[in-house]
């Protein structure tokens, strides 16, 4: 398992490498421009060149073709932006320039792109020399041959020089990419294939996009048929969610321009079949103040202090009659009554649109280990007056001793991954079959609800897993257990005796 998983894109240790080269040559604002493009350029090239080369093989002169990489979903790479043309001008005094025009030239290929790729490496600030060893680093250690269409790699490269030069910027950049078995569980769970618009009001970097293999093959095929729409505050992550849309080949609206969803909704008329997102949690100085009569607040006022219910209402006002959506929030919510928002949750819960709650386990993220849970909300429910809760804390797996990780598809011993069985345990209950496991998942009325006072912490509703009896006298297992104990204790003095002893004999008594 630990062969193949969500949390890592495989290559952090040469993207550190690359970015310890450049340390101390450019303002660490610029890290992010300088890999992130870099990064696009090289993943374009490897799948464009792992084509070329089939088509090469294949004999019949297509090579040159757009339209047969197109069909692949490959992004047609122009001669002069090719990987092996940067690699072999490295070491050139031209090589900024060189990238810039290959940028230029990408942009040309894909009008969408236009204005978007940076193209800041001719700049006489940053050290010809310096930039060619970083291109070396590319060409030799940062290998995207098997690099999977499901995963987030300029997202997941933002975020991970966010935290490396946080201690330079002063600032972590307050921006959180979501991990992919959250955006895959979403996923699994929504099922948002066919015939649909998606939407995600703030969408950072285009993860909740581009990390589910399922969801990009559903839409990349979609050319001129927009069915993804998306909205980003700031300018540099819409840049990049463009760069992620272009090479996995999915159209999208994201705006004409970076713009606050709160102040400048860029989508006002958009009702989504599904909205999927992973908002900024407990978002202070949001504007509530210039916002107070807006028609999205139908579940009451926001307040000032805490975007969360403002992101949610907006999320419901833009959703189709038969819309569901899938977010991400900071456990607070779930039972927050301050400034309003118990009412607003109840309001919500009344109208019948919360239709699961699945508290997860922490140390998903990348970067933050703050405990979450995802909220499924849905007009026009299956099970009606119903919401099903899931305690899934003790899922997953530690990846290493940070990352925490869901298993999918199915395992070893023929039990469901994680993300399958939550997907399952949905599916059950909108089909009115799932059986109630105590301390994992039950099914709530909004009466039930109302008694606990409208708070939606799953273990409140699934109660504590039922331990299975061992069949040890309860008399018996006590006698064991404080002989045990008593042993314990008896070493434990034998060894403070011990350390005694030896500070002692160096000359420093307790």
């Amino acid at each position: 398992m630990a062969g193949k998983n969500n949390t890592n894109i495989g290559f952090e240790k040469q993207i550190w490498d690359a970015a310890c080269v450049l340390w101390g040559h450019i303002p660490a604002a610029e890290y992010r421009k300088v890999i992130v493009g870099l990064i696009f350029l090289r993943y374009i090239s490897s799948a464009f060149e792992r084509r070329y080369d089939e088509l090469v093989k294949e004999g019949d002169g297509f090579e040159n073709d757009r339209d047969a990489y197109a069909e692949e979903n490959i992004f047609f790479v122009p001669e002069e932006a090719r990987w092996s043309k940067i690699a072999s001008e490295a070491h050139t005094p031209e090589i900024g320039t060189v990238i810039d025009d290959a940028m230029r030239a990408i942009e040309k290929e894909n009008t969408t792109l236009k204005n978007v790729l940076p193209k800041n490496y001719a700049n006489p600030d940053l050290d010809k020399r310096v930039l060619g060893e970083v291109v070396d680093l590319f060409t030799n250690e940062v290998k995207m041959d098997g690099t999977e269409a499901g995963k987030d790699l300029l997202g997941r490269t933002y975020e991970y020089c966010i935290a490396q030069f946080a201690a330079y910027e002063g600032t972590k950049g307050g921006e959180f990419y979501t991990p992919s078995s959250i955006v895959k569980t979403i996923v699994a769970i929504l099922k948002p294939f066919d015939n649909c618009r998606v939407y995600d009001p703030c969408m950072g970097s285009g993860g909740m996009f581009v990390q589910s293999e399922k969801f990009v093959q559903a839409h990349s095929d979609n050319r001129g048929n927009i069915s993804v729409y998306g909205q980003e505050s700031n300018a540099d992550t819409w840049k990049m969610a463009k760069m992620n849309m272009a090479i996995r080949g999915i159209d999208a609206n994201f705006g004409a321009y970076h713009a606050d969803t709160f102040f400048n909704d860029l989508h006002k008329t958009l009702k989504s079949d599904f909205i999927m997102a992973n908002p900024p949690f407990n978002l202070s100085n949001w504007g509530a103040e210039k916002l107070k009569d807006d028609v999205r607040w139908k579940y009451g006022m926001p307040p000032a202090g805490n975007a969360n219910y403002a992101w949610i209402q907006h999320m419901i006002h833009h959703l189709a009659p038969n819309g569901k959506i899938g977010l991400v929030l900071a456990n607070g919510a779930l039972s927050s009554q301050t400034s309003g928002e118990g009412e607003i949750r109840k309001r919500i819960i009344e109208d019948d649109l919360v239709e699961g709650i699945v508290a997860l386990p922490t140390q998903l993220f990348y970067s933050v280990t703050i405990p979450v849970t995802l909220w499924f909300i849905t007009k026009n429910k299956k099970q009606k007056g119903k919401t099903l809760f899931i305690d899934a804390r003790k899922m997953g797996y530690m990846v290493d001793r940070k990352h925490r990780d869901f298993t999918e598809g199915i395992q070893e011993d023929g039990s469901l991954g994680d993300i399958d069985l939550l997907a399952k345990t949905f599916e059950d209950f909108q089909n009115g079959v799932l059986e109630e496991k105590k301390g994992f998942c039950a099914i709530a009325s909004i009466e039930d609800i109302a008694k606990q006072d409208y708070i939606l912490t799953p273990g409140r509703y699934v109660g504590i897993e039922e331990q299975e009896d061992d069949g040890e006298p309860f008399e018996e297992k006590m006698s064991r257990l404080t002989s045990e104990l008593s042993d314990m204790f008896k070493k434990s003095h034998e060894l403070e005796e011990e350390i005694r002893k030896k500070l002692g004999a160096i000359g420093y008594e307790i």
